[in-house]
């Protein structure tokens, strides 16, 4: 049985002609207006059209407490019902406490897909993976300028030394073999950061099928032709390229922001679809354009 996540991604993504996935990170020091709600429900008219997805982190929320969740409620509430949200909240913790964070992101939040931090090995993911119907994007290689500090640490497999007296793999490829294995279901992805291209090239080598998200293009400055090129599937589709402060603050000015917000992710989806065209993995032309 097909995941209805990717389903309802791989659909919003031909509809709107698009991998692109504006994050929803409302930043009260940088909004042109005052109103978070109203804010996010701007960018999301400005680029339903646009996506294949909304990715709204929960930190932004959490810092606001009562009247962050009232803004995150009316922003998921908002997003066309045919575009998948992605909760990104990166929750982990032991099977008890994760059975708690799952149940609070897709049958409180109504998430379509939330990111998870798999620290606590398969059995603190479990209860994400029970939500067939959902996606479920584990945290593998960062896309901050610290990641390597402790993902790039060089690990022997578990019980002896690696084949050929290797030094065996960096940790993050340990992740993606892991969450290779836990994909019994079909409904598991992976986060990996558009600013790290060649170990997202790894990545992909060893997960050729499953979904990756891609932040850190835009503001932190990763590759965008790189990341496409990296981090599709040998169909030109799977990747879903994460956008969000060079998108929602294209502008700080109130009378234009909403606009500012549109072309600056038709710009984003132009680079990305052009880079698919260039490899044949284009989108179909769509009705009106």
């Amino acid at each position: 049985m097909a995941n209805a996540f990717l389903e309802k991604l791989s659909a919003a993504a031909e509809r709107n002609g698009s991998l692109l996935c504006v994050g929803l990170d409302p930043d009260p020091s940088l909004m042109p207006v005052d109103d978070v709600s109203g804010f996010n429900r701007a960018i999301i008219d400005a680029t339903k059209d646009l996506v294949c997805a909304f990715k709204p982190n929960f930190a932004f929320y959490d810092a606001m407490g009562e009247a962050g969740y009232r803004a995150l409620r009316e922003t998921i509430d908002h997003v066309p019902s045919h575009i998948p949200v992605i909760g990104d909240s990166k929750r982990g913790d032991v099977q008890p406490s994760s059975s708690f964070y799952a149940k609070a992101m897709f049958e409180q939040w109504g998430v379509d897909a939330a990111t998870v931090n798999a620290f606590g090995g398969r059995d603190a993911v479990e209860p994400f993976l029970e939500y067939e119907d959902r996606g479920v994007f584990v945290w593998c290689r960062s896309s901050n300028p610290g990641a390597g500090e402790l993902q790039d640490l060089l690990m022997a497999p578990v019980g002896g030394a690696a084949p050929g007296g290797a030094q065996g793999r960096p940790l993050y490829e340990w992740v993606a073999m892991r969450a290779r294995e836990w994909n019994d279901r079909g409904n598991v992805g992976l986060v990996v950061g558009a600013t790290y291209p060649q170990e997202l090239e790894r990545v992909r080598g060893l997960c050729p099928g499953m979904p990756i998200l891609l932040p850190g293009v835009g503001a932190q400055r990763g590759d965008l032709e790189q990341a496409v090129s990296h981090g599709v599937d040998a169909s030109g589709r799977n990747a879903i390229v994460a956008a969000s402060r060079s998108v929602i603050y294209a502008s700080a000015d109130p009378g234009d922001f909403q606009q500012a917000a549109r072309s600056k992710a038709q710009e984003v989806r132009s680079v990305i679809n052009d880079e698919l065209a260039s490899r044949g993995q284009g989108f179909s032309p769509r009705p009106g354009g």
